[in-house]
């Protein structure tokens, strides 16, 4: 404690960032495993069989057993492929919905001084839709390179149905922004801080239809059924990653569940009350270290809530055809948000 007290306050701060990031992927790659797992054990559930069940007690270990078959397999690269773009698309694919975390307040303090985010941006809300298109790319490169005709639709596809959705999903959300006043996620958290009445997503008709909006936008912009076009069995084979194996492949599930965590976390955060839970003063920061892991395991709660929710969608409705799927982006959600925000702005006008 004597050295870090001595070095430079800019060295502190890099220091306490590092280790929340380290906190941060200690938490979510084990969550984006269990995921994979849950996802399973509920489609059994829902069909009636057993599930994975065999390694380890319960089937705890199946993720592990699951990485290291993925591992050990072989990785083999087609000769028609892009070579270059075929190894960058799964990192590319991976990485932005770990760059939105960075963002996320995941909890209020511990020990009364410390924030639970790694970048408390006042610009937070922006920076995750800038981070999060950037994923099309991972998808769009995959297709392309692969120089096969199914992952490239699925790449055709994939673009096309982010960036509709992509409108339909910055849109809902400004109905939030102009009750809290702010672009910043913690602010936007201390608004619903007062009790479940002051949550975004009860707080109005507005709000609520923008909960709805964004909700459905997240399964299209994660390629979550029933929006999972890019990848559609029936018609594509397996859709951009047809051609990958081994490790490759796994790196675009793993960008797939992270990619869901990160929508649920968003979700949270910006309708729910984020790491508050207005019974016992758990929606005050905390001033004990308790309180701060308290708030830290609401708001995984909350996520692994949400999760569970995106599940249980794709076990329960069809796949969308292509044009239902492009027509709810353009003709529906599109002019229902223009609708939600002159209506908000209305109300706000009407009621302050």
């Amino acid at each position: 404690m004597d050295f870090y007290n001595q070095l430079s306050p800019g060295w502190q701060m890099t220091i306490v960032a590092a280790i929340k990031v380290v906190g941060v992927m200690a938490v979510l790659l084990p969550m984006i495993a269990y995921s994979v797992m849950a996802e399973r054990r509920v489609s059994a559930l829902i069909q009636d069989r057993v599930g994975p069940n065999r390694v380890g007690p319960f089937g705890l270990l199946q993720p592990l057993a699951d990485g290291l078959k993925s591992f050990l397999k072989e990785d083999f690269t087609p000769a028609h492929v892009n070579k270059v773009y075929f190894t960058l698309a799964p990192a590319i694919a991976m990485i932005p919905a770990f760059l939105t975390f960075a963002v996320i307040p995941f909890g209020s303090t511990l020990g009364g001084s410390e924030r639970m985010v790694i970048a408390d941006l006042n610009v937070g809300v922006l920076y995750t839709f800038g981070i999060v298109s950037l994923s099309v790319y991972g998808i769009v490169l995959a297709g392309y390179a692969s120089n096969s005709k199914y992952p490239f639709l699925g790449g055709v596809r994939s673009s096309a149905q982010m960036i509709s959705y992509e409108i339909a999903m910055g849109m809902a959300v400004i109905p939030v922004f102009m009750y809290s006043g702010s672009l910043n996620l913690s602010d936007i958290i201390a608004v619903q801080a007062d009790g479940f009445h002051h949550w975004m997503v009860f707080k109005s008709p507005m709000t609520f239809l923008s909960f709805f909006i964004f909700l459905v936008a997240v399964f299209a912009e994660t390629n979550r059924h029933p929006f999972d076009m890019p990848e559609c069995e029936t018609e594509l084979v397996a859709g951009y990653h047809s051609e990958y194996s081994s490790m490759r492949f796994a790196l675009f599930f793993l960008g797939e569940y992270a990619a869901v965590l990160a929508g649920s976390a968003l979700i949270v955060t910006l309708f729910f009350g984020g790491w508050t839970l207005p019974v016992a003063g758990l929606e005050l920061p905390a001033q004990s270290l308790l309180g701060g892991v308290l708030h830290i395991g609401i708001f995984i709660g909350k996520v692994v809530f949400f999760v569970l929710v995106m599940i249980w969608v794709r076990w329960m409705l069809p796949r969308f055809r292509y044009d239902q799927l492009m027509n709810l982006g353009w003709k529906r959600f599109l002019p229902l948000t223009l609708v939600n925000i002159l209506a908000t702005a209305v109300w706000l006008f009407a009621t302050t």
